[in-house]
This record gives structure tokens, sequence and C-alpha cells, in this order.
């Protein structure tokens, strides 16, 4: 079954290792080795983890002699981004109206109809 890319990238960030990761890469590339050192886990294990944000569209992997370095894909964020921004704007409107609504409060109209 294949999954949707939206869904695949929040399933990626699901991980508090995989967030990390992508943490790190922010700062530029870096191999495995470089990415395994804050972690208790082996160099496979982080590659694994790598693997599915790769998958994932959030990074991708280079060739450099014997160097694989990994560097954040940005453009593979802006879906989740735009997803989030819709909430984004839900919320404000929400927190909007709550702070208007509680103004009227403060100023004894308790039940917010100006009365």
């Amino acid at each position: 079954m294949q999954t949707d890319p939206l869904s695949a990238k929040f399933a990626a960030l699901a991980d508090p290792t995989r967030r990390a990761i992508l943490a790190r890469l922010t700062e530029g590339e870096a191999s495995v080795s470089d990415l395994a050192q804050p972690f208790d886990m082996s160099l496979p294990a982080v590659s694994k983890h790598l693997k599915v944000l790769e998958k994932a569209g959030l990074i991708s992997r280079g060739r450099e002699a014997q160097w694989r370095p990994a560097r954040l894909e940005p453009m593979g964020l802006k879906g989740i981004a735009e997803w989030m921004e819709h909430y984004r704007r839900y919320w404000d409107a929400s927190f909007d109206r709550l702070d208007a609504y509680l103004k009227k409060i403060q100023k004894g109209d308790p039940d917010g109809q100006g009365h």
C-alpha cells in the first residue's frame, strides 16, 4: 500500500531521533557517523532513520568518494508547512475571538453581549 507524501512526512517526523537528525542537518550536511554521535545507537540504526527521512523527501544523500553526506531538503518540509498554515490561521482567529471575549468580561459584560 502506498502512503501519501504528507503522511510519510508526518510518520518520519513522529520519531524524536529523526527530528533530532533533521535539527542537526539545519547546520549543514553530515555523515552517518557525525549524525550518530549524540545517540546511543549503532551506525546501521542511524542509517535506517536516514532511509525513512530520505523516503519521505526530507533529506537527500550524496556520494562523494567514500563519504555519503546527508543534507536537509527544505522543500520536503514545504508541504507540512502549508498544511499547518491552515491550522495556524484557524488558531489565530480563535485566539483573537477569545481575546475579544475576555476583554468584554473584564469590562463587566459576563455574557459578552455588550449590553
